[in-house]
This record gives structure tokens, C-alpha cells and sequence, in this order.
């Protein structure tokens, strides 16, 4: 397990995921994160999008929409990395962006 969480939470945002994350994703060192996307219930085809554009990224599944705050503390509840950073789904990173905050 690497030390650092990037959770994404997503609802119904399958367009946004298309947009930001792959910046997130490329710009993340896999040798100390784990780019995670939280689905809070969504009803379009985000979860799809995550299969089958985003392999590579871990997938939470959660039953309804938890809205903001629940969603994210689910989402640390599951993965329990002794680092976190959580990202809004209309973000983008440069790469090694997180390295600094690491060191």
C-alpha cells in the first residue's frame, strides 16, 4: 500500500472526469499514492467512464448520494492510508505536485 490517498469524490459527474483527472493521474507518483474516485451515488455514466477510461484508478462504489462531507469521510473510513488529500472533481495538477507535500 503506498502512503498517500487522492480522493476524488464524484456524483453524476462522468463529463468532469473526462477533464480533470487525467491530470490528476498523470501529474500523481505511483510509487507513493493511489489516485482513488469516490462515486457518490451517481446515476449518469461515471462509473463506466471509471472502467473503462481510468483502469488504473481505484473505484468506490457507494448506494446514494452521501453529499460532500459524509461522502469524503466514507471514503477515508475505506481506505485508511495514513496520508490523505482530498481533491474536488474540477481540479487539475501539475506532475510531481504531490511530492512536496510529502517530504
Amino acid at each position: 500500500m503506498n502512503k498517500v490517498a487522492v480522493i476524488i469524490l464524484n456524483w453524476n459527474g462522468a463529463k468532469l472526469l473526462r477533464r480533470y483527472p487525467p491530470t490528476v493521474i498523470a501529474g500523481t507518483d505511483t510509487a507513493i499514492a493511489d489516485v482513488i474516485v469516490a462515486d457518490n451515488g451517481s446515476t449518469d455514466e461515471s462509473l463506466q467512464v471509471l472502467k473503462d477510461e481510468f483502469p488504473q484508478v481505484r473505484g468506490l462504489k457507494f448506494d446514494k448520494n452521501y453529499g460532500f462531507s459524509e461522502g469524503y469521510n466514507l471514503a477515508i473510513k475505506q481506505t485508511m492510508y495514513p496520508y490523505t488529500v482530498l481533491l474536488n472533481s474540477d481540479v487539475r495538477t501539475p506532475r510531481g505536485w504531490l511530492n512536496p507535500l510529502l517530504d
